[in-house]
C-alpha cells in the first residue's frame, strides 16, 4: 500500500529518519524496509535517511502486505451501524454501546464491534478495546500503518481515555487515586483481582462529581491498562460499579461505566483533539 503525505506544514525542518521515527513514531522496522527499499520519496525522489525535510515538501511512503504484522481480516456484518464521534483517512473513533463485545474470540462470530466496522471501512484494524458492558469512545484504525504509531501514543499517555462510572454507596473523598497491584483470580478464569496470580502494578486516578448515600458518581482515568482495572479497583475500595455482571453486587440497567471523552493525537500531523462520546440515557437517572 502507498501511503502519501501532501504537504509536510506543521513541523520544523528536521532529517528524514527523525521525521519518520522520532516525530511520526514509526517503527524502527518500518523505517528500515523503507530504506533498504527505497520506498519513501520526497517530492517525487528517494533521498538518504539524513535529508533536511522541510515545510511544503511532498512525502510519500510505500509498503508491501508483508512488511505487517497483520490482523485477521473480520467478517462484515452491516445489521448494526455504529455511530462515529471523528473520522479521517487513518482511524475512526466511534461510539461503542454497552452490551458489543469488541472483537471476535472465534473465526466465525459476527456480533462485535469489528465485525460492524468491517462492513462501513474496508480494512478495520483492532488498536485497543473497551470491555463487553462498557459504553464509549474507542478508537479503530483505517490502516495498518497507524496501529503502532496509536498503540505507541496510548502506552506513553499521551493518548488517553476518560470515563465515568456510576458506583454503589457515597464516596467520600474528592480525588485521590488507587494503586493497587492486579492478577488474575485463581478461582474464576474471567476474573481479575487485586494482588492476584503474576499481579502487576495498576494505577487509577479519581475525582468525585457527585455523592449521594446510594451512589456516587466518579471521573477516573487510568495511568496504567490492566484487564478490567476500573471494575476491580473500584470493588477493592467496596465502591463496585452499579450493575458490574462480575464485580457488582448492586443491579442496574447496564454497568454503569462510559469512556466520555478521549484525548486524541493524530498521527502525522500531531494535531491534539479532545473527542467526547455523549452520555448513555442510562445515566440521567443517577445524575
Amino acid at each position: 500500500m502507498t501511503y502519501s503525505i501532501t504537504e509536510i506544514s506543521n513541523q520544523p525542518a528536521q532529517p528524514l529518519r527523525h521525521l519518520l521515527q522520532t516525530s511520526w513514531q514509526l517503527p524502527k522496522r518500518y523505517v528500515h524496509f523503507l530504506r533498504i527499499k527505497q520506498n519513501v520519496l520526497v517530492n517525487g525522489q528517494y533521498v538518504p535517511m539524513n535529508t533536511i525535510i522541510n515545510p511544503g515538501d511532498q512525502l510519500q511512503m510505500q509498503f508491501s502486505e508483508a512488511e505487517f504484522r497483520t490482523q485477521q481480516g473480520y467478517l462484515p456484518n452491516n445489521h448494526q451501524t455504529l455511530p462515529i464521534l471523528y473520522e479521517n483517512r487513518d482511524l475512526v473513533v466511534i461510539n461503542k454501546p454497552a452490551g458489543l463485545k469488541s472483537h471476535p474470540n472465534q473465526p466465525n462470530e459476527l456480533d462485535t464491534v469489528m465485525n460492524y466496522m468491517a462492513a462501513q471501512i474496508a480494512h478495520p484494524q483492532m488498536i485497543h478495546r473497551l470491555d463487553q458492558a462498557t459504553s464509549g469512545a474507542m478508537i479503530i484504525g483505517k490502516h495498518p500503518i497507524v496501529v503502532p504509531i496509536i498503540n505507541r501514543l496510548l502506552s506513553t499517555h499521551q493518548i488517553n481515555r476518560e470515563y465515568l462510572a456510576v458506583v454503589s454507596g457515597q464516596w467520600e473523598e474528592n480525588a485521590g487515586m488507587i494503586n493497587l497491584p492486579i492478577g488474575h483470580d485463581p478461582n474464576d478464569q474471567r476474573k481479575r483481582q487485586v494482588n492476584g496470580i503474576d499481579a502487576l502494578p495498576a494505577q487509577t486516578n479519581l475525582k468525585l462529581i457527585q455523592a449521594h448515600q446510594t451512589h456516587s458518581l466518579l471521573k477516573l482515568q487510568l495511568a496504567t491498562g490492566r484487564t478490567h482495572q476500573i471494575r476491580v479497583h473500584l470493588m477493592a475500595k467496596h465502591h463496585p460499579i452499579i450493575g458490574d455482571p462480575l464485580y457488582g453486587m448492586n443491579p442496574g440497567p447496564r454497568m454503569m461505566l462510559h469512556a466520555f471523552q478521549l484525548h486524541l493525537i493524530l498521527p502525522f500531523s500531531g494535531e491534539k483533539l479532545t473527542i467526547n462520546a455523549p452520555l448513555p440515557i442510562e445515566f440521567e437517572q443517577y445524575i
